[in-house]
């Protein structure tokens, strides 16, 4: 059966904000586009979301292919961006998520990604699309949420979402 919708649709992309090490010495994981739109730019580790995908796997899916850093710990929700003009290409909402990254990672460049490389989180090179707003609101939502700066644990997953956000009804 097939249904045709009366309004248009936007494409659905997710973006990955990895993020690694303490507030004062925060590193951001970018990769350096090698299509257009913005080729030879920075950009968020992310891309398109595969019709049945969850929002989730695509964010992880992406970063694997574009950086080659495979993420298995819970992403926490940075943002819905959408406004008119943000891609080239049309009208495209991306989903944005919080990574953070432990220690070490062998990063390199792939699918449609000429690099991938960590760069401080004070000194990041002009990005792609929107990508300055998303990384700014990742990195404040991480500020805040890092207990290794003495700051509240966020929750890694809906369930923990959930039952922080119930314990702080209780409180």
């Amino acid at each position: 059966m097939s249904f045709e919708y009366a309004f248009a649709r936007p494409a659905l992309t997710t973006d990955v904000v990895a993020v690694r090490g303490p507030s004062d010495s925060r590193e951001v994981l970018l990769v350096l586009r090698a299509r257009e739109p913005f080729a030879g730019r920075w950009a968020l580790p992310g891309g398109f979301v595969d019709e049945g995908e969850r929002l989730e796997d695509a964010a992880r899916r992406e970063l694997l292919e574009e950086t080659a850093v495979t993420h298995d710990a819970g992403l926490v929700h940075v943002g819905a961006y959408g406004d008119p003009g943000r891609d080239p290409r049309g009208w495209t909402v991306s989903v944005a998520f919080l990574a953070r990254v432990d220690g070490d990672v062998a990063e390199h460049g792939g699918d449609d990604a000429a690099e991938a490389a960590w760069f401080s989180a004070d000194s990041l090179p002009p990005l792609a699309f929107d990508h300055d707003a998303i990384v700014r609101d990742g990195l404040e939502l991480a500020r805040h949420a890092d207990p290794r700066d003495g700051h509240d644990r966020v929750a890694r997953d809906d369930a923990d979402d959930r039952g922080a956000v119930a314990a702080s009804e209780d409180a």
